[in-house]
């Protein structure tokens, strides 16, 4: 068999068990804060935001259609985490803000990036250096 058809030779596959692995990493984390990780990603954005922002921006932020981020977006207003509201100037946007407590989660996910990072095993140096890279290939393949 060719080398580079073996499974272990194959960049997705290494890939694909990273996500897998960083998944069931911050599943337990995240339990206590009652996110899932679609949803901490969603909360990741919405605690940098001042104000309210459309659907369709965060959906950007996230490389998310609509399609996958309506339903999320509805259970998290059903949590108490966010609101989802029409936008007074187009009918047709719907802004998505925090509630009080969308905003109180914040401070007990603090822990979060430090405990990861010392899951990792990585220094700073070796960890910055991976995010160029993979940042690098994500412009090279998109």
């Amino acid at each position: 068999m060719s080398e580079q058809l073996k499974l272990e030779n194959q960049l997705c596959f290494r890939l694909y068990n990273i996500n897998k692995a960083m998944n069931r990493l911050y599943a337990p984390l995240l339990k206590n804060l009652g996110l899932t990780y679609p949803q901490y990603l969603v909360m990741l954005v919405l605690w940098q935001e001042p104000k309210a922002i459309s659907v369709k921006i965060l959906g950007k932020k996230l490389d998310l259609d609509s399609g996958t981020l309506s339903p999320l977006l509805k259970r998290m207003a059903g949590l108490g985490y966010i609101t989802r509201q029409r936008n007074v100037n187009d009918e047709r946007s719907v802004e998505i803000l925090l509630t009080e407590q969308g905003c109180s989660l914040k401070a007990q996910a603090e822990c979060i990036p430090a405990t990861m990072f010392a899951k990792t095993g990585l220094t700073i140096e070796q960890l910055h250096d991976l995010s160029e890279t993979l940042d690098q290939l994500i412009v090279n393949i998109q």
